[in-house]
């Protein structure tokens, strides 16, 4: 199983983690499920907006802990 960067979390808003893509990166399809460096689950893609070369990545996570997130690097598997 192969693993996609979805980018770093650089701020929370409406419920939602907001993840910076990394430049140059595919974006994640939405609806894919969403870990951190630990492997552990965080929560799924469900929007993805902004510039085409460098967009955000909306993740509604799984439970409460959002601001525990910002600064978090997100990936796919």
């Amino acid at each position: 199983m192969t693993m996609q960067r979805v980018g770093t979390v650089v701020r929370t808003a409406g419920g939602l983690a907001i993840a910076r893509a990394s430049p140059g990166e595919d974006p994640p399809a939405i609806g894919a499920g969403v870990v951190d460096e630990s492997l552990s689950r965080v929560g799924r893609v469900v929007d993805v907006f902004g510039p085409v070369g460098h967009p955000y990545v909306a993740v509604t996570p799984d439970d409460d802990a959002l601001a525990a997130l910002v600064g978090t690097p997100l990936y796919t598997r």
